[in-house]
């Protein structure tokens, strides 16, 4: 690891330091490099992006074959040792990446509230509504935003009522999400991510391995706050809420590494019957919102957005 900066090597000590993640990671670059490249990877390529990660190929071919296992990945075609992810997989990930890249919700200072029904059939239909997004003020009451979805397979009647005092929706959050919990990966986040963007700033492109490592990385970090968050409207957050901080933090390094990762792509990514395609549209729409934004321009002097 010793071509890596130091806020890399200490992220991928941290890395090795907790739990076994080989599998989430590949799910990671799965969602986040292959799809937008037609959505299939050999094994052989993961394993040349994770062996100076540390991680060597018998992990990762073990970790392949529990998510073979799982339902994530699956075989793309006769060939060996070529995969993609599973139609499940698949969906699940557009609703990941919609957050993950897309832009924040809108306002609403509007409650919706919606009653669990009884029986054996309530505790899914609360984890299929935690799910969505919703939290729960009462174990048989689930309160969002007004206008998020209520997955209609449920059949349940959403109300919609506002508040008095604009105080009561902070306070209201808080009781009805773990958002002191969401705060804290926001806030650890910030901590590894803002080393990384001074130490951008200072050396310029990293090169193309170590690129893709850290787009891995970054979104991976990324990608486990956010999809814990409720993704609630400004109106409903406490103060210095760092969500918005970190989504800027990451769109801004995310612009800075896109180049010298997809680099890496074109050089070694392999779907088997030859070298990767190039990335189609959806690449570039990414965290979109955030190109005319004021902050952004605080992390880079002009940063190069595909």
């Amino acid at each position: 690891m010793s071509e890596f900066p130091r806020w890399l090597e200490r992220r991928l000590a941290a890395l090795h330091d907790g739990p076994p993640r080989t599998g989430s990671l590949i799910i990671t670059l799965f969602g986040d490099a292959v799809v937008p490249r037609g959505g299939v990877l050999t094994i052989s390529t993961l394993i040349q992006l994770f062996e100076p990660m540390g991680i060597g190929g018998p992990v990762v071919r073990t970790a392949v074959s529990r998510l073979v296992a799982e339902g994530w990945l699956e075989r793309a075609g006769k060939a060996r040792g070529v995969y993609r992810l599973t139609a499940s997989a698949q969906a699940e990930f557009a609703r990941a990446t919609a957050r993950i890249y897309g832009p924040p919700p809108p306002a609403s200072e509007e409650i919706a509230l919606t009653l669990l029904p009884d029986g054996e059939g309530r505790e899914e239909t609360r984890a299929t509504l935690a799910h969505a997004g919703w939290g729960f003020v009462a174990p048989v009451v689930a309160v969002a935003p007004a206008g998020r979805e209520v997955p209609p397979h449920l059949g349940l009647i959403e109300l919609v009522a506002r508040v008095e005092r604009a105080d009561d929706l902070p306070r209201l959050a808080t009781s009805a999400w773990p958002l002191e919990k969401v705060a804290a990966r926001y806030t650890d986040f910030l901590d590894t991510y803002t080393e990384a963007e001074k130490s951008l700033a200072r050396t310029g492109p990293p090169p193309p391995l170590v690129a893709a490592v850290a787009r891995l990385l970054l979104i991976h970090d990324f990608r486990r706050a956010i999809l814990r968050d409720p993704l609630l409207p400004p109106a409903w957050l406490p103060p210095d809420w760092p969500g918005h901080r970190a989504r800027v933090l990451c769109a801004g390094l995310y612009a800075r590494l896109l180049g010298a990762a997809e680099a890496w792509l074109d050089a070694h990514g392999s779907r088997g019957e030859g070298p990767l395609p190039p990335p189609d549209a959806s690449l570039s729409a990414r965290f979109a919102d955030l190109r005319s934004e004021a902050d952004i321009t605080k992390l880079d002097s002009q940063p190069d957005f595909p």
